[in-house]
């Protein structure tokens, strides 16, 4: 359990904050910062964006009274300083571990948590439901939305804008800008403006004027209008949200977010004017923590680390997927100037840094815009270039339709390289990969691959490139395996997937990441006399039917084994195949995920939860033979 300090052992609640005097507010913001190095420093988690929003947390729980004012926190993976001022700081040490504290807000575990979050840019769109809900029930509560500089990139946060800013309904959207700096002499005087904008008596003069310059035939209404166009154009030259105010807002800001005091007077004004507002909040993210400071992105999302070196404390053997995905595609790239990477604001994640800084010209960073992402590859690749989109299994769900329509239904040569398939661990439900094969399998057109390892990904990369049509290709994150002492077939080019091994007992035809458990469980099993095949099955589809077929007609036992969704999967698959053939296995088992999102934890816990480890799999076989 972590060290409490003396003014956080006083946080039990929000009630509390609002005991304290700004000075105080200070003085626990640091405590605050404290305590989350420490923590995360053992745990692990996003640590750069919680040090940056620690004052503006501060004041949001000074200012508005949770859960009865709801706060909806964008994203959601700021929300560590809002957890442990809604009485859950002694939960810290269990934070993103197998039943802890989850790293995003989570409705379970607090009546502070208003909204799931974990997918950005749904803050306004969520919030705007509630306030409008609270209107048509006629109750009264503040409803505000924390939304980030990278959120506010997606699409849907600006249709939640263009609805919001006309439907004159009160809510605040708070925008957490952590990639400006305060000007002071455009800051002063936007601070001046804002406060007569927002002065109530300001709204109360301006209305009396009206009513009083209406009174004079003509002459007063002239009068008026061109007073509106001056302050108008005034706006225009001053007033640095004015594509706020367009939209319908007022607009707050720039604010300081690294000052309690002045944050709780802008929320306070916030509060008292009518109609949606927008409140501009410029932070610095990793604040207090200086090699945070210095690379905000890698501390974005972190391993435990050694707090003095902010060096982190796990040591890497295998190299990683993903570094293996960015070198092969720069590999590729210089050999074939057709090929070009997208990538929905996540360059360093999905491996694609390399390639941006040898390849800028054909490298496109589109933002958190997942469906713009895969629609700008479509229009890529009519013109004859091979686009490669690197994305987050997870996210790549927000493209759905334009996987269907713009993609798939035109045939057109975009490759996807899916990252962090399957179980992903911490982050839990919002982040794992797990749906992929089910939602992409019943599209037509598709070529669908998982590696065994990482010299069978570089073979996919490859064959994608040179496919005449839509190719996925899906693989875990983390470290790759290597099967190179035990596999020499790495051509993936005639479609056919692998038999690792033979045996008459049972065929275990797994696929991508499970290949390695399947293959390990057997080996285990080889020593109890029960003799195994396993299929490495690389193609989700086309399946490999004539191989599959083969091996399945010498056996009694058939088990399929996935890091995905049963339903709609890789197994659901090859039990349709095997019924369409007439081949009625009396034992038959797929192994995969159940019909749930699947909690937060490590991988290694989840995978024992549900019997996807070694044990689990050898305890499926036993079983089944006993049967």
């Amino acid at each position: 359990m972590n060290k409490v300090r003396e003014l956080i052992a006083q946080i039990n609640s929000p009630a509390d904050i609002k005991k304290l005097s700004d000075l105080e507010l200070q003085r626990l913001a640091k405590e605050i910062r404290s305590f989350l190095i420490e923590s995360v420093s053992k745990t692990g988690g996003h640590l750069a964006s919680n040090l940056g929003v620690v004052e503006l947390t501060l004041a949001i729980h000074r200012v508005f009274n949770s859960p009865k004012d709801k706060i909806i926190w964008d994203v959601g993976h700021q929300a560590y300083v809002h957890k442990l001022l809604t009485g859950r700081k002694y939960l810290f040490h269990t934070l993103r571990k197998y039943k802890g504290l989850s790293g995003f807000p989570k409705r379970s575990e607090s009546e502070h948590d208003v909204f799931e979050t974990g997918h950005s840019s749904t803050s306004i769109s969520a919030g705007l439901g509630m306030a409008k809900a609270r209107d048509l029930l006629g109750e009264k509560y503040a409803v505000v939305s924390v939304i980030g500089d990278g959120a506010l990139t997606g699409g849907m946060a600006f249709e939640a804008l263009n609805h919001a800013g006309h439907s004159h309904t009160d809510f605040i959207v708070i925008l957490n800008d952590n990639e400006m700096s305060i000007s002071q002499n455009v800051g002063g005087l936007s601070k001046y403006l804002n406060r007569l904008r927002s002065d109530p008596t300001y709204f109360k003069v301006k209305d009396d004027v009206e009513n009083f310059l209406n009174k004079i035939p003509a002459v007063g209404k002239a009068v008026f209008k061109t007073a509106e166009k001056a302050k108008d154009s005034l706006k225009y030259f001053l007033v640095p949200g004015v594509i706020f105010e367009e939209l319908g807002f007022t607009y707050l800001g720039p604010v300081n977010g690294h000052d309690i005091k002045e944050l709780s007077i802008v929320l306070n004004r916030a509060k008292n004017i009518k109609g949606p507002v927008f409140i501009h909040v410029l932070t610095k993210k990793g604040k207090g923590y200086d090699f945070a400071e210095k690379n905000p992105d890698q501390f974005h999302g972190v391993s435990p680390f050694k707090i003095e070196t902010g060096k982190v404390l796990s040591t890497h053997g295998n190299i990683s997927y993903s570094l293996i995905f960015g070198n092969t595609l720069c590999e590729m790239a210089e050999k074939n100037d057709r090929i070009v990477a997208i990538t929905a604001a996540m360059p360093s994640g999905t491996g694609l840094n390399a390639f941006a800084a040898r390849y800028p010209e054909r490298f496109f960073d589109v933002g958190i815009a997942e469906q713009h992402a895969v629609t700008f590859a479509a229009g890529l690749a009519t013109r004859g270039l091979r686009p490669v989109f690197a994305v987050y299994s997870t996210f790549l769900q927000r493209a759905y339709d334009q996987i269907v329509h713009d993609v798939c239904m035109q045939n057109l040569p975009v490759v996807f390289c899916i990252d962090r398939g399957g179980l992903v661990g911490n982050d839990g439900e919002t982040h794992h990969g797990i749906f992929d094969l089910s939602f992409l399998s019943h599209i037509p057109n598709i070529t669908i691959m998982a590696p065994k390892d990482g010299k069978e990904l570089q073979s996919m990369m490859h064959f994608a490139i040179n496919h005449n049509g839509p190719v996925a290709i899906r693989y875990p994150r983390g470290e790759s395996d290597d099967f190179s002492s035990i596999s020499s077939d790495y051509d993936v080019s005639n479609l056919q997937s692998e038999v690792l091994i033979r045996g008459k007992d049972v065929c275990i035809i797994a696929i991508g990441n499970m290949v390695k458990a399947a293959y390990e469980a057997v080996v285990r099993l080889k020593a109890e006399g029960i003799d195994c095949t396993v299929i490495n099955g690389r193609f989700a589809k086309p399946l490999d039917e004539n191989t599959i077929i083969s091996e399945c007609l010498n056996v009694e036992n058939i088990i399929t084994l996935e890091d995905n969704l049963i339903k709609g999967g890789f197994g659901s698959q090859i039990l349709e195949l095997l019924s369409r053939k007439k081949m009625n296995h009396k034992n038959f088992k797929m192994l995969g995920l159940p019909d749930k999102f699947i909690e937060h934890g490590d991988t290694e816990d989840l995978m024992r939860a549900y019997g996807l480890d070694i044990n689990g799999i050898i305890g499926h076989i036993r079983e089944m033979m006993k049967k």
